[in-house]
Formats: structure tokens, C-alpha cells, sequence
């Protein structure tokens, strides 16, 4: 039986029910992402490498 993906928010999620944001869950190897507000609705799904370089783009945005 597969184990379940286990989603986590980000602690930068907003205050009250902390809905206003992404969740992510490593389903190896790929990484999945979903709305936080409709979490039954659809996800989107990466290789965890192009995962990984989207975040260091975010991080490191080029400079101008």
C-alpha cells in the first residue's frame, strides 16, 4: 500500500486558518504542489530537480 503524501504549509502561510497559500509534499521523485484553499482540486506535479531550480530562481532573481 502506498504511504500517503504528507502536505505542509509554509509557516509564511497568513494568520487565522493560514489558507492563504501553496502546499507542498515530496511524493518521490517528483514534488507536488496544491492550493491551499481547494485542496481537493487539482496539482501540479515536477521533477524534484526543476523544483528545486525554480526555488534558487526565487531566491536568487536576477539583478538588473
Amino acid at each position: 500500500m502506498p504511504t500517503p503524501i504528507q502536505w505542509q504549509k509554509s509557516s509564511y502561510s497568513g494568520s487565522g486558518d493560514g489558507n492563504a497559500c501553496v502546499e507542498v509534499a515530496l511524493d518521490h521523485p517528483l514534488i507536488s504542489v496544491r492550493d491551499s484553499k481547494t485542496p481537493t482540486r487539482a496539482v501540479l506535479t515536477f521533477p524534484a530537480p526543476a523544483f528545486t531550480a525554480f526555488l534558487t530562481a526565487l531566491r536568487n532573481p536576477p539583478r538588473t
